[in-house]
């Protein structure tokens, strides 16, 4: 399990994966809404080797009524885990077969209890594995050069400490030069071999899903989200069709229906209840973070308390201290967001019906059925929530929907659940995934917000979108 710092601990902006920058100021226009989601286009995915999964799948048909023929059962393991090949042979192919007809009518593909949470990474081609060993065998020797050095340099400290005009001075000064170009090809040689070694290249099922129609595409790392409300029209049509994807599951069966019976309850009258968000007064400062740091999330929890609160006339409680909520501190909670302890569910909230809560932290959702792990996923859904949202493994903070952008879309009813995960994420080929029955409009009927309303979090940040 990583800690707090490694969540941001590389900076995104420019991508191992990007070629370049393509940077413009948000406006509303491009705010403007660009789905329109129906019960028919929604595509069910369920594993047939689970009659849980079938079942689930069967209650969400008839509850929301959606085709029969939405249904694509395919033969996959009953595990959480899928590995890559497997997931292109079992679930990518077969699904591309079932859908190659109907790829025009398909907007939503929703992944049912059973269905692997996760597929692993890519495996290096016998080329690289080649390249890896004449890596690994630089780095070691590189390794071995740099022991002595230390050991050197620290001998000459001592003597010019002593002595500062000596002539070890010079020694010691031309050593540490020695030292940073010896570290600066470590780093190098290390980078090469995680590329070489397709690290990183393991994500979220379903995240992975949102490019079942895209070919060969760079899996190391992650690729921007076409969907995202700032990228322009012109860059998605120079793609295939990106995928709106969310997954109908919890900690057993029983959940994954309620979710379900939940959503489709609380539409009727609106979502009720109080906004709680729990920052952490880390101040934003836009000359050292792009909006994607520790900074620029916490400055969006900020912005989300202030824009349902001041505009929406919403019911706020905000914590801006560093300790989270204390338990049972937060009753009638309709939305939490909050941060940052890390696979470890803290049990302050007292959910209504249909909440909707994430915890942003590195791996909330490495497994939704494991009951020995305290992870916020599995909990939040377990206590009562209707949808919640996290990583499967370390997504850094930019692999989150911001706060501010994600409630904001949310309460002004004019999008689905999935369509403002969808609007907001990032990233996708990457770690997070969205629980909860995606047609669920929890302020359909009270309406909080106008979508213009809803502007790139936080203010002052750069907002520069990396796109291939």
């Amino acid at each position: 399990m990583k800690t707090a710092s490694r969540i941001h601990a590389r900076r995104v902006i420019p991508f191992i994966r990007t070629t370049y920058l393509f940077c413009f100021l948000a406006i509303a226009g491009l705010a403007s809404r660009c789905f329109a989601l129906e019960p028919s286009e929604v595509f069910l995915i369920a594993n047939k080797n689970m009659p849980e999964s079938l079942a689930v799948a069967e209650h969400y048909q008839q509850k929301r009524a959606i085709p029969k023929e939405n249904r694509i059962v395919l033969d996959l393991p009953k595990t959480e885990d899928i590995n890559r090949a497997d997931y292109n042979s079992k679930l990518v192919a077969p699904l591309r077969e079932a859908l190659k007809d109907r790829k025009d009518k398909i907007k939503c593909l929703l992944c049912i209890y059973g269905v692997p949470l996760r597929v692993g990474g890519d495996a290096p081609s016998d080329a690289e594995k080649t390249q890896l060993e004449k890596v690994e065998a630089e780095r070691k020797t590189s390794q071995e050069k740099m022991k002595p050095l230390e050991a050197r340099i620290k001998e000459l400290e001592v003597k010019v400490k002593a002595d500062p005009k000596s002539e070890e001075a010079k020694d010691l000064e031309q050593a540490r030069d020695e030292q940073k170009k010896l570290a600066s090809a470590l780093k190098f040689l290390e980078n090469r071999q995680r590329w070489l070694s397709h690290a990183e290249s393991h994500a979220a099922l379903d995240n992975e899903l949102m490019l079942l129609w895209w070919d060969k595409y760079e899996l190391r790392r992650f690729q921007l989200n076409l969907l995202h409300f700032q990228v322009p029209e012109s860059k998605r049509k120079e793609k295939p069709p990106v995928l709106m994807t969310a997954r109908l599951d919890g900690p057993t069966p029983e959940v994954a229906k309620r979710l379900v019976d939940d959503a489709i309850e609380v539409e009727k009258t609106g979502l009720k209840g109080i906004a709680y968000v729990d920052a952490r007064d880390i101040r934003f400062d836009p000359k050292s973070d792009d909006g994607y740091g520790y900074g620029g999330y916490d400055e969006s929890m900020r912005e989300m308390a202030a824009l349902l609160k001041d505009q929406g006339k919403m019911e706020v409680t905000l914590d801006n201290k560093p300790a989270v909520f204390a338990p049972n501190s937060c009753p009638e909670c309709a939305l939490y967001c909050g941060w940052y302890s890390h696979g470890n569910f803290v049990d302050s909230c007292g959910f209504v019906k249909g909440a909707v809560a994430w915890h942003l932290a590195s791996s909330e959702a490495v497994s939704l059925r494991r009951k020995d792990l305290k992870l916020w996923c599995r909990n939040i859904l377990e206590k009562g929530a209707a949808a919640t949202l996290g990583p499967v493994a370390e997504p850094y903070t930019i692999g989150f929907p911001k706060p501010a952008e994600f409630f904001g879309f949310l309460v002004t009813g004019e999008y689905t659940l999935v369509e403002c995960y969808c609007r907001t994420l990032v990233l996708t080929s990457w770690m997070c995934t969205l629980i909860g029955d995606p047609l669920y409009n929890p302020y359909k009927a009270t309406p909080k917000l106008k979508s213009e309303q809803v502007v790139p979090s936080p203010k002052g940040g750069k907002f520069a979108m990396p796109v291939k």
